[in-house]
């Protein structure tokens, strides 16, 4: 089991570029056929100033940590026994290519279900830009099985 004492453990701060050829493939990798995530002139001409940052993007992005999994070393949670439980995320301004954004994830909550047979992790991820402007944030729910 988790030690409850972890809750307001914080991972490394982790800063990405955010690259104009990634958020494309990563737009038709997701199946998006609106030309504002894939043309620059078309984003320019909706307002924006480079193409924008696909909702789901971040997730993806804060995997690029140079050991996305590191801290569960930190906590003690053996890798094959997670499972992904939930995602929810909350969006504050749009991001775009050319943006340099910061990640700092704190670990928000630790439970769990079935007498201990299950343990729930909450991660809460802030994202600011360049500016210090608030982008997005995400929380992750993790399921450790325990036998």
């Amino acid at each position: 089991m988790i030690d409850r004492k972890l809750i307001g453990y914080a991972s490394k701060p982790f800063v990405a570029d955010v690259e104009r050829g990634r958020l494309r493939f990563f737009a038709r990798a997701i199946g998006e056929t609106n030309p504002l995530y894939l043309d620059e002139e078309t984003a320019r001409c909706a307002g924006h100033p480079d193409l924008p940052v696909p909702q789901t993007f971040f997730f993806c992005l804060e995997m690029d940590r140079p050991d996305p999994y590191g801290w569960f070393d930190d906590l003690g949670i053996d890798l094959p026994k997670v499972l992904h439980g939930e995602q929810q995320f909350t969006y504050h301004r749009l991001a775009h290519a050319g943006d340099r954004l910061r990640f700092d994830a704190t670990i928000t909550d630790l439970y769990n279900k079935k007498g201990g047979l299950l343990e729930f992790v909450v991660q809460d991820n802030v994202i600011t830009n360049q500016r210090a402007e608030r982008v997005a944030e995400f929380r992750r729910t993790l399921v450790i099985r325990h036998e």
